[in-house]
């Protein structure tokens, strides 16, 4: 079990430390990824410290899933994308042991990455 009070997750839940939030409700939190892969790289991350995929409940997992239908719709809307990678790492690839979906927004033609205050402006403009 990682421990929740070094959770950079749980830290950013928090508001202790900034990020760049997309969209928020009563159980997760949905943020750009500082170190993004594609342009658009979110965050679902539940508001409550869940380890990985064999400690969160169905209830939160699922929401988090109609979270990620509604948040590939804003990306495409605003970011013209193309298609959507769902990754959620457990044990030795994830970095962060909080439980957190990645959604990486595809592009028929992939332009050079640009910076992650480019695309919340992007998004929220």
């Amino acid at each position: 079990m990682g421990d929740k009070m070094d959770c950079i997750f749980c830290k950013i839940v928090n508001g202790e430390i900034p990020s760049y939030t997309l969209y928020e409700d009563d159980i997760v939190k949905v943020f750009l990824d500082v170190n993004p892969d594609t342009n658009g790289h979110t965050l679902i991350v539940p508001k409550k410290h869940y380890t990985d995929l064999f400690d969160i409940d169905d209830n939160t997992l699922m929401h988090i899933m109609n979270t990620a239908k509604k948040i590939n719709q804003l990306l495409s809307d605003k970011l013209h994308t193309d298609g959507l990678t769902l990754v959620q790492n457990n044990g030795l690839k994830q970095e962060v042991k909080h439980f957190h979906l990645h959604l990486k927004p595809q592009y028929k033609n992939e332009g050079k990455l640009l910076s992650v205050e480019e695309i919340y402006k992007k998004i929220n403009g």
